[in-house]
């Protein structure tokens, strides 16, 4: 499972803050204490050069000057809220009688700093942020996970699934849905005992984790013995390998007369990412995995490729 947008109490040395302002000297003056703070501070001298910045890399927080030439401090606030609404934005101004502190809060800035800052009060103010930040974090993380086996959960499949075909179609690249679930899982439940039923799914949690990429794959739970992979860049024969590691490593675990039946559908958009392709590649990886069932149990199959229209 890849948790880059839930997992709580990320190390402060990997937060990043974007810092713009167009004298180099505040600027100069900001990386210095926000480094000092344990963070790490990545500098614009403009709205523009920020702008470009955010569209290349995630950042937790911005701090901007609010008087700058071309694209002032405003207007990078409200670009920031549109496109970026977790990222929060502290103003920082010499010019408190141009803008109010309640001009910026209204405008959906998080915090508002005179210049010339005072560095304890940066610090308090940025930590106050990232402690907000860590907070919305972990009660999304509880939110978006599965309890028994840590994988994402069905809700958060329905709203990842959209972003990632999205963002696929956007982008161009490959990406496949894996679709499992365990085979003669009731008949094992019955035997064995519940305990024993949700030890073997919190085993196919552990081997879906260990097979599939951190902080690339998406792996969740649905519900009962059914999971599924979100797979992007990846080529067929590489997604077989995937498939085929995660067989036999189930396979290993030895529970006794079950197995893992696993429907494998690659995400081609025609005439563009539409709404009905999610439900199209679910159906198409479901009904694969349920051939997988029909044609034996414990193995992969395809579904058929749909050619992409010139």
């Amino acid at each position: 499972m890849t948790t880059t947008d839930t997992e709580p109490d990320r190390p402060a040395h990997n937060i990043r803050i974007l810092i713009v302002d167009d004298d180099p000297l505040v600027l100069e003056l900001l990386g210095i204490s926000i480094n000092s703070f344990g963070f790490k501070p990545v500098a614009a001298n403009n709205g523009r050069e920020a702008i470009a910045l955010l569209q290349k890399e995630e950042f937790e927080l911005v701090i901007t000057d609010m008087m700058m030439p071309e694209i002032d401090g405003m207007q990078l606030l409200e670009h920031v809220k549109k496109n970026y609404p977790r990222t929060d934005v502290i103003v920082v101004t010499g010019y408190t009688g141009t803008f109010s502190y309640m001009d910026v809060i209204r405008a959906g800035a998080s915090d508002f700093i005179s210049k010339p800052f005072n560095t304890d009060e940066l610090e308090a103010k940025i930590n106050r942020i990232i402690r907000e930040h860590q907070l919305v974090k972990k009660l999304e993380h509880l939110s978006n996970c599965d309890p028994l086996t840590e994988l994402y959960n069905r809700r958060y499949f329905d709203q990842k699934i959209k972003e990632e075909l999205h963002r696929a179609q956007r982008q161009n690249y490959p990406l496949f849905l894996i679709m499992l679930d365990v085979d003669n899982f009731k008949s094992y439940n019955d035997r064995h005992g519940h305990q024993r039923g949700d030890l073997l799914l919190m085993a196919v949690g552990a081997i879906l984790h260990k097979c599939t990429r951190a902080d690339v794959d998406l792996v969740f739970r649905h519900g009962g013995d059914e999971f599924s992979v979100v797979t992007p860049h990846i080529t067929r024969e590489q997604v077989a390998m995937v498939g085929e590691r995660i067989i036999k490593s189930f396979s290993d675990s030895s529970f006794d007369n079950t197995g893992l039946s696993l429907g494998i559908a690659e995400f081609t958009p025609i005439n563009g990412y539409r709404e009905e392709d999610v439900l199209a590649l679910i159906n198409r990886a479901d009904a694969a995995m349920y051939q997988a069932k029909a044609t034996g149990r414990n193995r992969m199959v395809f579904a058929p490729t749909i050619e992409a229209a010139v």
